[in-house]
């Protein structure tokens, strides 16, 4: 099993840049698509953004894409969050994992890290 433990969240202005990181522990990383994926209260989990494992290539939500920018360090078995420009409806609690077929997280998920935008 592999443990997920977000970090980096906290209280921004809008306009402004977060950048969250996820170590995993337990397996390499390097085998899985890794994916972020947030919560805002009162709303189900929703994806932002996979990183494939075979290419590196990635994928947005059209909600986030051209602001935010994942990326992962095999090495440290890191992923990572960047967030620009951020605006009021990017707050959340955000969660990565390693994602399957289906855009569904395979591990349990992690306590996630809190995003607050204001405005």
């Amino acid at each position: 099993q592999v443990q997920l433990v977000e970090s980096g969240g906290g209280l921004v202005q809008a306009g402004g840049s977060l950048k969250l990181s996820c170590a995993a522990s337990g397996r390499t990383i390097s085998i899985y698509d890794m994916g972020w994926y947030r919560q805002a209260p009162g709303k189900v989990r929703e994806f932002v953004a996979v990183i494939r494992r075979s290419d590196g290539r990635t994928y947005y939500a059209n909600s986030v894409q051209g602001r935010f920018t994942i990326s992962r360090d095999n090495a440290v078995n890191t992923v990572y969050l960047q967030m620009n420009s951020l605006r009021p409806e990017d707050t959340a609690i955000y969660y990565c994992n390693a994602i399957d077929s289906r855009y569904e997280g395979v591990f349990s998920w992690g306590q996630g890290t809190q995003v607050t935008v204001s405005s």
